[in-house]
């Protein structure tokens, strides 16, 4: 029991890791989208997180996840992109309601998202590919 306690600290702790990396991926994207760019803060938003989420997935499938299931790499990468897609659909509803609607600073919105989202992206991961 203690083992399994301990192998799973050590994976949400890859998780963060790797999370962290493409954290920094996805905001420092938006807000150069943002900034320099003059990219409307839901498409960058949307560019930066697909682009942070291309790197999670190799980041993902070296240190984070152990596949023990019997998929396919090729399967697994369409569930990985179709769990990725929903986080998508999550990142731009929240990013929207919480600039346009509730009327937050983008970067603090972005804050929201990622927490939200990092959940959904463990769990379902987790779930799904492991």
């Amino acid at each position: 029991m203690k083992e399994k306690i301990k192998k799973f600290v050590m994976q949400v702790i890859r998780f963060w890791i790797a999370g962290g990396i493409c954290l920094a991926i996805d905001c420092l994207g938006l807000i150069f989208l943002r900034e320099v760019c003059g990219v409307n803060y839901l498409v960058a938003s949307g560019i930066s997180y697909t682009a942070s989420v291309v790197v999670n997935y190799f980041i993902s499938k070296s240190i984070v996840f152990e596949s023990k299931n019997k998929m396919n790499t090729k399967v697994q990468f369409i569930v990985f992109v179709i769990l990725s897609l929903v986080g998508l659909g999550l990142n731009e509803v929240i990013m929207w309601v919480a600039t346009s609607v509730i009327g937050l600073y983008y970067i603090v919105s972005k804050v929201i998202e990622v927490c939200i989202v990092a959940v959904w992206n463990f769990t379902s991961r987790k779930r799904l590919l492991e």
